[in-house]
Protein backbone atom coordinates (compact mmCIF):
# COMPACT_ATOMS: atom_id res chain seq x y z
CA UNK A 1 0.00 0.00 0.00
CA UNK A 2 0.81 3.48 -0.51
CA UNK A 3 0.92 6.17 2.87
CA UNK A 4 2.00 9.33 3.72
CA UNK A 5 1.51 12.90 4.84
CA UNK A 6 -0.55 15.98 2.51
CA UNK A 7 0.26 19.14 3.77
CA UNK A 8 -2.82 21.87 3.09
CA UNK A 9 -1.68 25.71 2.36
CA UNK A 10 -3.43 28.42 1.91
CA UNK A 11 -5.07 32.10 2.95
CA UNK A 12 -7.42 32.42 5.56
CA UNK A 13 -11.12 31.49 3.81
CA UNK A 14 -8.99 29.15 1.08
CA UNK A 15 -12.07 26.24 2.29
CA UNK A 16 -9.05 24.30 4.00
CA UNK A 17 -11.06 23.08 6.59
CA UNK A 18 -14.25 22.38 4.00
CA UNK A 19 -12.19 20.30 2.03
CA UNK A 20 -10.52 18.40 4.88
CA UNK A 21 -14.41 17.39 6.41
CA UNK A 22 -14.96 16.63 2.95
CA UNK A 23 -12.49 13.99 1.99
CA UNK A 24 -12.77 12.59 5.23
CA UNK A 25 -16.50 12.45 5.61
CA UNK A 26 -15.79 13.41 9.17
CA UNK A 27 -16.32 16.95 10.90
CA UNK A 28 -12.76 16.82 11.72
CA UNK A 29 -11.99 20.84 11.53
CA UNK A 30 -14.44 23.35 12.86
CA UNK A 31 -15.35 25.72 9.82
CA UNK A 32 -16.91 29.50 10.10
CA UNK A 33 -17.21 32.56 7.28
CA UNK A 34 -14.62 34.44 9.88
CA UNK A 35 -11.17 34.01 8.55
CA UNK A 36 -8.17 32.62 11.15
CA UNK A 37 -10.75 29.72 12.38
CA UNK A 38 -7.83 27.27 12.30
CA UNK A 39 -5.31 27.71 15.23
CA UNK A 40 -3.91 24.20 15.29
CA UNK A 41 -2.32 21.61 13.06
CA UNK A 42 -5.34 18.85 12.36
CA UNK A 43 -4.96 15.80 10.53
CA UNK A 44 -7.78 14.14 9.25
CA UNK A 45 -7.02 10.89 8.25
CA UNK A 46 -8.34 8.90 4.80
CA UNK A 47 -8.65 4.94 3.97
CA UNK A 48 -8.41 4.62 0.04
CA UNK A 49 -9.59 1.27 -0.95
CA UNK A 50 -7.31 -0.36 -3.86
CA UNK A 51 -8.86 0.28 -7.41
CA UNK A 52 -7.85 -2.59 -9.82
CA UNK A 53 -5.47 -1.20 -12.56
CA UNK A 54 -5.84 2.38 -10.79
CA UNK A 55 -4.11 2.33 -7.49
CA UNK A 56 -2.88 0.19 -4.65
CA UNK A 57 -4.77 0.71 -1.03
CA UNK A 58 -3.50 3.77 0.86
CA UNK A 59 -3.73 5.85 3.48
CA UNK A 60 -3.71 9.62 2.84
CA UNK A 61 -3.09 11.69 6.21
CA UNK A 62 -3.98 15.26 5.77
CA UNK A 63 -2.94 18.25 7.88
CA UNK A 64 -4.68 21.09 7.56
CA UNK A 65 -2.93 24.45 8.90
CA UNK A 66 -3.94 27.56 9.55
CA UNK A 67 -4.33 30.11 7.47
CA UNK A 68 -1.44 32.32 6.40
CA UNK A 69 -1.89 35.52 7.15
CA UNK A 70 0.55 38.21 8.88
CA UNK A 71 1.25 37.91 12.65
CA UNK A 72 -0.02 40.96 14.59
CA UNK A 73 0.14 38.99 18.02
CA UNK A 74 1.93 35.69 19.74
CA UNK A 75 -1.17 33.88 18.91
CA UNK A 76 -0.71 34.85 15.25
CA UNK A 77 2.85 33.90 15.17
CA UNK A 78 2.67 30.39 17.10
CA UNK A 79 -0.24 29.97 14.30
CA UNK A 80 2.39 30.75 11.37
CA UNK A 81 4.60 28.17 13.11
CA UNK A 82 2.32 25.46 12.91
CA UNK A 83 2.59 25.98 9.59
CA UNK A 84 6.32 25.50 9.14
CA UNK A 85 5.93 22.57 11.26
CA UNK A 86 3.51 20.84 8.77
CA UNK A 87 6.01 21.35 6.25
CA UNK A 88 8.61 19.61 7.89
CA UNK A 89 7.07 16.18 7.29
CA UNK A 90 4.99 15.82 4.29
CA UNK A 91 5.06 14.08 0.86
CA UNK A 92 3.03 16.46 -0.87
CA UNK A 93 1.62 19.52 -0.34
CA UNK A 94 -1.45 21.23 -1.80
CA UNK A 95 -2.03 24.78 -2.38
CA UNK A 96 -5.53 25.88 -2.05
CA UNK A 97 -6.65 29.24 -3.65
CA UNK A 98 -10.05 30.58 -3.20
CA UNK A 99 -11.25 30.54 -6.76
CA UNK A 100 -13.62 33.93 -6.49
CA UNK A 101 -11.39 36.48 -4.71
CA UNK A 102 -8.27 38.16 -6.36
CA UNK A 103 -4.70 37.00 -6.00
CA UNK A 104 -1.95 39.63 -5.35
CA UNK A 105 1.18 38.71 -6.66
CA UNK A 106 3.96 40.78 -7.18
CA UNK A 107 4.20 40.17 -11.15
CA UNK A 108 0.19 40.80 -11.77
CA UNK A 109 -2.88 41.29 -9.40
CA UNK A 110 -5.61 38.70 -10.90
CA UNK A 111 -9.14 40.29 -10.64
CA UNK A 112 -11.48 37.81 -9.39
CA UNK A 113 -13.87 35.98 -11.41
CA UNK A 114 -17.19 37.21 -11.46
CA UNK A 115 -19.34 35.46 -8.83
CA UNK A 116 -23.04 35.80 -7.35
CA UNK A 117 -21.00 35.26 -3.89
CA UNK A 118 -19.15 37.96 -2.08
CA UNK A 119 -15.39 37.32 -2.26
CA UNK A 120 -13.71 36.36 0.97
CA UNK A 121 -12.16 39.48 3.49
CA UNK A 122 -8.96 39.67 4.44
CA UNK A 123 -7.86 39.30 8.09
CA UNK A 124 -7.04 42.82 9.33
CA UNK A 125 -3.43 44.02 9.85
CA UNK A 126 -2.68 45.81 13.02
CA UNK A 127 -1.33 49.29 11.41
CA UNK A 128 1.95 48.90 13.45
CA UNK A 129 2.74 45.28 12.08
CA UNK A 130 5.79 45.44 9.91
CA UNK A 131 6.75 42.70 7.39
CA UNK A 132 8.57 42.30 4.51
CA UNK A 133 5.47 40.30 2.89
CA UNK A 134 4.72 41.69 -0.66
CA UNK A 135 0.96 40.13 0.21
CA UNK A 136 0.28 37.06 2.04
CA UNK A 137 -0.12 35.12 -1.55
CA UNK A 138 3.73 36.04 -1.99
CA UNK A 139 4.50 34.82 0.87
CA UNK A 140 2.14 31.58 0.12
CA UNK A 141 4.59 31.09 -2.85
CA UNK A 142 7.89 31.89 -1.31
CA UNK A 143 7.18 28.55 1.25
CA UNK A 144 6.33 26.19 -1.58
CA UNK A 145 9.41 26.95 -3.09
CA UNK A 146 11.57 25.80 -0.70
CA UNK A 147 9.98 22.16 -0.68
CA UNK A 148 10.92 19.05 -2.33
CA UNK A 149 8.02 17.35 -3.14
CA UNK A 150 5.33 17.10 -5.66
CA UNK A 151 2.92 20.45 -4.95
CA UNK A 152 -0.60 20.42 -6.20
CA UNK A 153 -2.38 23.76 -6.83
CA UNK A 154 -6.16 23.21 -5.77
CA UNK A 155 -8.75 25.50 -6.50
CA UNK A 156 -11.80 25.64 -4.33
CA UNK A 157 -15.17 27.43 -4.49
CA UNK A 158 -15.52 26.80 -8.06
CA UNK A 159 -19.09 26.01 -7.66
CA UNK A 160 -19.39 30.02 -7.41
CA UNK A 161 -17.37 30.86 -10.67
CA UNK A 162 -17.70 30.28 -14.47
CA UNK A 163 -15.27 27.56 -15.86
CA UNK A 164 -13.82 29.09 -18.78
CA UNK A 165 -13.06 31.86 -15.72
CA UNK A 166 -10.90 29.71 -13.85
CA UNK A 167 -8.23 30.08 -16.94
CA UNK A 168 -6.98 33.07 -16.78
CA UNK A 169 -6.43 32.31 -13.09
CA UNK A 170 -4.65 29.32 -13.79
CA UNK A 171 -2.36 30.62 -16.27
CA UNK A 172 -1.24 33.17 -13.37
CA UNK A 173 -0.50 30.74 -10.78
CA UNK A 174 1.48 28.31 -12.90
CA UNK A 175 3.46 30.88 -14.20
CA UNK A 176 4.95 31.45 -10.52
CA UNK A 177 5.29 27.98 -9.94
CA UNK A 178 5.62 24.56 -11.80
CA UNK A 179 2.85 22.52 -10.11
CA UNK A 180 2.87 18.44 -10.44
CA UNK A 181 -1.10 19.13 -10.91
CA UNK A 182 -3.88 21.62 -10.68
CA UNK A 183 -6.91 20.57 -9.70
CA UNK A 184 -9.99 22.35 -9.35
CA UNK A 185 -12.82 21.46 -6.58
CA UNK A 186 -16.04 22.37 -4.72
CA UNK A 187 -16.19 20.59 -1.24
CA UNK A 188 -19.64 21.53 -0.88
CA UNK A 189 -20.80 19.62 -4.40
CA UNK A 190 -18.09 17.13 -3.74
CA UNK A 191 -16.48 17.91 -7.37
CA UNK A 192 -13.59 17.08 -7.68
CA UNK A 193 -12.37 15.16 -5.08
CA UNK A 194 -11.62 11.72 -6.23
CA UNK A 195 -9.30 13.23 -9.05
CA UNK A 196 -8.05 14.98 -6.05
CA UNK A 197 -7.58 11.63 -3.79
CA UNK A 198 -6.83 9.37 -7.14
CA UNK A 199 -3.75 12.29 -8.06
CA UNK A 200 -2.54 12.26 -4.48
CA UNK A 201 -2.29 8.36 -3.79
CA UNK A 202 -0.02 8.22 -6.96
CA UNK A 203 2.02 10.57 -5.60
CA UNK A 204 2.65 9.34 -2.32
CA UNK A 205 5.51 6.54 -1.23
CA UNK A 206 5.33 2.98 -0.24
CA UNK A 207 4.92 2.46 3.06
CA UNK A 208 2.74 0.94 6.17
CA UNK A 209 -0.03 2.96 7.83
CA UNK A 210 0.57 5.31 10.37
CA UNK A 211 -2.79 5.39 12.06
CA UNK A 212 -4.93 2.25 12.88
CA UNK A 213 -8.04 2.06 9.71
CA UNK A 214 -10.74 3.36 11.84
CA UNK A 215 -9.09 5.99 13.39
CA UNK A 216 -10.04 9.54 11.10
CA UNK A 217 -8.11 11.84 13.24
CA UNK A 218 -5.20 12.47 15.55
CA UNK A 219 -6.96 14.73 17.70
CA UNK A 220 -8.11 13.40 21.42
CA UNK A 221 -12.10 14.45 22.33
CA UNK A 222 -11.23 16.85 24.76
CA UNK A 223 -9.25 19.58 22.29
CA UNK A 224 -12.19 18.48 19.94
CA UNK A 225 -15.39 19.41 22.29
CA UNK A 226 -12.80 22.45 22.71
CA UNK A 227 -13.50 23.65 19.43
CA UNK A 228 -16.78 23.01 18.80
CA UNK A 229 -17.39 25.25 21.48
CA UNK A 230 -15.17 28.10 20.18
CA UNK A 231 -17.31 27.14 16.91
CA UNK A 232 -20.31 28.16 18.05
CA UNK A 233 -18.29 31.66 19.89
CA UNK A 234 -17.21 32.01 16.17
CA UNK A 235 -21.36 31.65 15.11
CA UNK A 236 -22.92 33.77 17.53
CA UNK A 237 -20.82 36.32 18.47
CA UNK A 238 -19.42 39.32 16.01
CA UNK A 239 -16.19 40.67 14.82
CA UNK A 240 -14.18 41.22 17.47
CA UNK A 241 -14.75 38.54 19.98
CA UNK A 242 -14.01 35.19 18.26
CA UNK A 243 -10.75 36.41 17.74
CA UNK A 244 -9.77 37.12 21.40
CA UNK A 245 -11.57 33.73 22.27
CA UNK A 246 -9.95 30.95 23.70
CA UNK A 247 -11.66 27.59 25.09
CA UNK A 248 -9.65 25.42 27.70
CA UNK A 249 -11.76 21.90 28.88
CA UNK A 250 -11.46 22.06 32.67
CA UNK A 251 -13.39 19.02 33.70
CA UNK A 252 -14.36 16.34 31.20
CA UNK A 253 -16.07 12.76 33.23
CA UNK A 254 -16.55 10.13 31.31
CA UNK A 255 -19.76 8.11 31.61
CA UNK A 256 -20.64 5.26 33.96
CA UNK A 257 -20.90 2.26 33.20
CA UNK A 258 -24.61 1.39 31.61
CA UNK A 259 -27.04 0.24 33.97
CA UNK A 260 -29.32 -2.33 32.00
CA UNK A 261 -33.30 -3.72 33.23
CA UNK A 262 -34.14 -6.96 33.00
CA UNK A 263 -34.96 -7.54 29.22
CA UNK A 264 -31.27 -6.04 28.79
CA UNK A 265 -31.93 -2.39 27.58
CA UNK A 266 -29.96 0.46 28.71
CA UNK A 267 -32.17 1.90 31.49
CA UNK A 268 -30.45 5.28 30.41
CA UNK A 269 -28.37 6.25 28.10
CA UNK A 270 -24.64 7.25 29.13
CA UNK A 271 -24.31 10.79 30.04
CA UNK A 272 -20.87 13.22 29.94
CA UNK A 273 -20.53 15.75 31.89
CA UNK A 274 -18.02 18.71 30.66
CA UNK A 275 -16.91 21.94 32.32
CA UNK A 276 -14.97 24.37 30.16
CA UNK A 277 -13.87 27.90 30.48
CA UNK A 278 -14.09 30.62 27.63
CA UNK A 279 -11.23 32.94 28.23
CA UNK A 280 -11.14 36.52 26.41
CA UNK A 281 -9.29 39.60 26.92
CA UNK A 282 -11.68 42.13 27.44
CA UNK A 283 -14.77 42.75 30.19
CA UNK A 284 -16.65 44.38 27.38
CA UNK A 285 -16.11 40.99 25.56
CA UNK A 286 -16.74 39.15 28.81
CA UNK A 287 -20.37 41.14 28.90
CA UNK A 288 -21.02 40.34 24.91
CA UNK A 289 -20.24 35.99 25.81
CA UNK A 290 -22.51 36.55 28.69
CA UNK A 291 -25.42 37.96 27.40
CA UNK A 292 -28.46 40.12 28.86
CA UNK A 293 -29.54 37.41 31.43
CA UNK A 294 -27.40 34.86 30.51
CA UNK A 295 -28.57 34.64 26.86
CA UNK A 296 -26.05 34.92 24.87
CA UNK A 297 -23.96 31.73 26.77
CA UNK A 298 -27.07 29.49 26.97
CA UNK A 299 -26.85 29.87 22.82
CA UNK A 300 -23.59 29.28 22.27
CA UNK A 301 -24.02 25.99 25.22
CA UNK A 302 -26.96 24.68 23.45
CA UNK A 303 -25.65 25.04 19.82
CA UNK A 304 -22.13 23.58 21.16
CA UNK A 305 -23.97 20.56 23.21
CA UNK A 306 -25.99 19.30 20.42
CA UNK A 307 -22.39 19.13 17.90
CA UNK A 308 -20.67 17.45 21.09
CA UNK A 309 -23.24 14.91 22.01
CA UNK A 310 -23.61 14.00 17.96
CA UNK A 311 -19.65 13.88 18.37
CA UNK A 312 -20.01 11.79 21.15
CA UNK A 313 -23.00 9.52 21.50
CA UNK A 314 -24.10 10.38 24.30
CA UNK A 315 -25.87 12.91 26.09
CA UNK A 316 -24.11 16.14 27.69
CA UNK A 317 -24.25 18.39 30.71
CA UNK A 318 -22.14 21.10 29.29
CA UNK A 319 -20.89 23.73 32.06
CA UNK A 320 -19.73 27.00 30.35
CA UNK A 321 -18.42 30.40 32.70
CA UNK A 322 -16.23 33.36 31.17
CA UNK A 323 -12.56 33.86 32.59
CA UNK A 324 -10.87 37.52 31.76
CA UNK A 325 -7.33 36.88 30.57
CA UNK A 326 -6.08 40.51 29.39
CA UNK A 327 -3.96 40.79 27.00
CA UNK A 328 -3.98 36.76 26.60
CA UNK A 329 -2.94 36.59 22.70
CA UNK A 330 0.40 38.00 23.28
CA UNK A 331 0.97 35.37 26.38
CA UNK A 332 3.45 33.14 25.15
CA UNK A 333 2.98 30.79 28.12
CA UNK A 334 -1.35 31.33 27.64
CA UNK A 335 -0.64 30.26 23.96
CA UNK A 336 1.17 27.28 24.49
CA UNK A 337 -1.20 25.88 26.83
CA UNK A 338 -3.88 25.80 24.55
CA UNK A 339 -2.06 23.28 22.62
CA UNK A 340 -3.80 20.46 22.84
CA UNK A 341 -0.43 17.93 22.77
CA UNK A 342 0.58 20.67 25.71
CA UNK A 343 -2.80 19.75 27.50
CA UNK A 344 -1.89 16.00 27.13
CA UNK A 345 1.57 16.31 28.76
CA UNK A 346 0.22 18.16 31.46
CA UNK A 347 -2.34 15.56 32.02
CA UNK A 348 -0.47 12.44 32.28
CA UNK A 349 1.73 14.59 34.56
CA UNK A 350 -0.91 15.09 36.73
CA UNK A 351 -2.39 11.63 36.93
CA UNK A 352 1.16 10.50 37.45
CA UNK A 353 1.31 13.16 40.27
CA UNK A 354 -2.19 11.98 41.47
CA UNK A 355 -1.66 8.35 41.55
CA UNK A 356 -1.10 6.95 45.30
CA UNK A 357 2.13 5.26 46.03
CA UNK A 358 2.03 1.53 46.78
CA UNK A 359 3.84 2.00 50.25
CA UNK A 360 0.54 3.87 50.88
Amino acid sequence: MRSGFVAILGRPNAGKSTLLNALTGEKVAIVSAKPQTTRNRIAGVVEVAARKGVHPAAQIVFVDTPGVHKPGSHLDRRMLQEVYEALETRDVVLVLMDATRRVQLEAAAVPAPKSDAEPSSNPATPKHERTNWASEDEFLFGLIRKVDCPVFLVLTKIDLVGKDQLLPLIDTLTKQFSFAQVIPVSARKRDGLDILTRKIVEALPTGERYYPKDQYTDQPQRFMVAELIRERILVETGEEVPYAAAVVIERFEEPEPVRLNKQGQPIRSPLTRIAAAIYCEREGQKAILIGKGGSKLKEIGTGARRQIESLLGTRVYLELHVIVEPGWRESKSFVESLDWRNQLERLAGDQITEKPSDEE
